[in-house]
């Protein structure tokens, strides 16, 4: 029963600051191209996919995916549990190192729970299957102070705590040295004991040995039997080259990280919200009043003198200092450097646990009780408040996307098979190209079950020059999905821009190459050139996956990605009936969009309506606008039969534009 209060509190807290919007979340970032190669490709492509570098932790995307659907709540929901699980172990073990100081536990296991540097949780898929491993890690260490605390039972629970590092460690990397502070857990536990100094380091040797061979069982693994890892270690390549340097860098990066897990991600739970945000407000009030309460239910430390409580809190900062000092090798070893920003922010997911207890122990510092609690009341609070807003990103990034997709299956209900898809990056936040090159095929071939991938969508800022050598027609394209490949060529090329809340547009390979508008970092004016169109076929083959769930209202993007579809082949009719819909929609002013209505209402002989939107669009910028009308206008005056409106109107664009037509 001890137990219950506390694990009671850690699971509203965690579901305040990562649950509320659950229903509303979706994949993002490698949930996508996973979810798609296991419940499209198969679990043997699964396998196949982790083979490469974590085929152990493999075995268990197996599993969870035999039992849970490819439906995005249940992956949120799964994430959280584990989450959660994982906090509630925590607690279990700073309960066993504390004695008699059950608060002290909560606020160190609160802090880990809603550590601000993480910011990824909502990757539900993927960082759930990264939780089980934490959790494994985190029982082993419990399992080990279970048998010190009963020595009639010290095999079995040892061997119960050997079983889980090992899970740990032949699984994933990310807590593979941070097994070593095993060590210093065992020093915190054994801080009390009237032992000498040579007793005191006999029994650690006893405890650390079984965990020890487990460890270096592991280490032997990896450089003998399984060693073919996606990340190299260079770092003793760079040691024997230039030694200084190599070290005076790895000081620099070492201390950065230290300063900005330990700091700086704190510092961001007082970035407020621009706009005032009442539910934010409220998960923050929500969250105080419960950790409070927490505080006040659950018995209260242990009377000490303040020399004991500040002897305690050195063990905490002691302990947390190493786990830190630890967490940080598998990413400085191959030259990976933790970050606040996303992707990069999952390399902080090993140092919550060091974090935690480095904070923890300076708030015990405080000699003042109340003074304690009400500053880790505030911190907990704040940075509850830093995930949910958070969370309320990662729903509009899903939102977001969902829209590109449906965009584009109105736009292109059909695309021919090894096509190349380039896209610019930066309109979504949480998904990288091969995140969407995941969806697409799900989207675009929806009975291709085989490990030939038919589809590719690519960032150009991303591949250019590795998987994209060069935007030019006539290159071929190998790439590798781990569980299926892709071969196609630049000449099949489809170059899409998407700018929310503009629509998305398939680039006209004509016009779209002087279109200023599109920056010109994002390579996709230069896509433009190499870009066919007539790849999309008038076919209704693409399917929306379920989890994407109903079409959505049909708003302006649909009549426009209808009638740029319609004026692909060439429907004028059909292109004005959408376009006299369309302009009956409110949507954000986007002159790029108004050309495929220009060239409609000209070929049905609306002149004077056409020109009327080429006065408009022109308006906006003369030098950005014009040379896009330019081209169109000439296209017009090359396509449509000659008349007298026909002449006038092209007179009267010349006089607006100054382009000679």
């Amino acid at each position: 029963m001890k137990y219950l209060r506390p694990s009671l509190i850690l699971l509203v807290v965690a579901f305040l600051a990562y649950g509320l919007l659950m229903p509303q979340l979706g994949f993002y970032w490698d949930d996508l191209p996973i979810v798609w190669i296991r419940y499209q490709i198969g679990s043997e492509a699964l396998t196949d996919y982790f083979s490469t570098n974590r085929p152990v932790w493999g075995l268990v995307h197996r599993l969870t995916t035999s039992v849970i659907p490819q439906v995005p709540f249940y992956w949120q929901i799964f994430a959280l549990l584990w989450r959660w699980l994982g906090v509630v172990v925590v607690y279990a073990i700073l309960e066993k190192l504390l004695k008699d100081r059950p608060r002290t536990a909560l606020g160190v296991a609160l802090l880990f729970l809603v550590y601000p540097g993480f910011n990824q949780h909502w990757s539900a898929y993927l960082y759930g299957h990264f939780y089980i491993v934490l959790f494994f890690f985190l029982t082993s260490i419990l399992c080990m102070l279970l048998a010190l605390e009963n020595p009639k039972r010290f095999w079995a629970w040892t061997a119960a705590g050997m079983f889980f590092s090992a899970l740990n460690l032949w699984m994933m990397e990310y807590f593979y040295v941070l097994e070593l502070v095993r060590v210093g857990v065992i020093l915190t536990a054994l801080r009390d004991e009237p032992l000498t100094f040579r007793a005191r380091l006999l029994r650690t040797l006893k405890l650390w040995i079984p965990y020890l061979i487990v460890f270096m069982l592991a280490v032997l693994s990896r450089l003998f039997i399984f060693n073919n890892q996606v990340y190299g270690i260079g770092l003793a390549d760079k040691l024997m080259s230039t030694p200084v340097e190599t070290l005076v860098s790895l000081a620099q990066t070492i201390l950065f990280t230290l300063r900005l897990v330990l700091k700086d991600a704190w510092l961001q739970i007082l970035e407020l919200p621009a706009a005032a945000l009442t539910s934010y407000y409220l998960v923050i009030a929500a969250v105080i009043l419960l950790a409070t309460a927490g505080f006040l239910l659950i018995p209260r430390d242990a009377a000490q003198t303040i020399r004991k409580n500040s002897t305690e809190a050195l063990w905490l900062i002691g302990l947390g200092a190493l786990a830190v000092f630890l967490a940080g090798w598998p990413f400085w070893l191959i030259g990976f450097q933790p970050s606040l920003e996303w992707p990069a922010s999952r390399f902080t997911l090993p140092f919550i646990l060091g974090v935690s207890l480095v904070v923890g122990g300076l708030i015990g510092l405080l000699p003042w009780e109340r003074v304690r609690i009400v500053l880790l009341v505030a911190l907990v609070s704040l940075a509850a408040g830093k995930q949910y807003l958070n969370s309320l990103d990662y729903r509009q990034d899903w939102v977001t996307q969902k829209e590109l997709f449906w965009q584009m299956t109105w736009r292109a209900p059909a695309i021919q098979p090894n096509t190349v898809v380039l896209l610019n990056e930066g309109a979504l936040d949480y998904y990288a190209d091969n995140s969407l090159g995941g969806a697409l095929n799900w989207i675009y071939a929806p009975d291709n079950h085989s490990r030939r991938v038919e589809y590719v969508l690519f960032y150009p800022t991303t591949r250019l020059r590795n998987a994209l050598p060069k935007l030019e027609p006539g290159i071929s394209i190998e790439y590798d999905y781990l569980a299926g490949q892709f071969h196609g060529n630049t000449s099949q090329t489809l170059a899409m821009y998407y700018a929310p809340p503009g629509c998305l547009r398939i680039l006209d390979d004509d016009i779209e190459r002087v279109n200023r508008m599109i920056p010109e970092t994002s390579l996709l004016r230069f896509a433009a050139r190499i870009s066919s169109p007539d790849l999309i076929l008038d076919e209704p083959r693409a399917q929306m996956p379920e989890f994407y769930g109903p079409e959505p209202q049909h708003d302006f993007c649909y009549y426009f990605e209808k009638a740029d579809l319609a004026r692909q082949f060439k429907d004028w009719d059909a292109v004005v009936t959408f376009a006299e819909t369309a302009f009956t929609l409110e949507h954000p002013y986007d002159p790029a969009e108004q050309l495929v209505f220009i060239e409609g209402y000209a070929h049905v002989g609306q002149w004077d309506r056409a020109v009327e939107l080429s006065e408009q669009a022109n308006a906006v910028s003369t030098e950005l606008v014009g040379p896009m009308l330019c081209r169109l206008w000439k296209r017009i005056g090359v396509e449509t039969a000659d008349s007298v409106e026909r002449s006038a109107a092209l007179s009267k664009v010349q006089n607006i534009i100054a382009c000679d037509l």
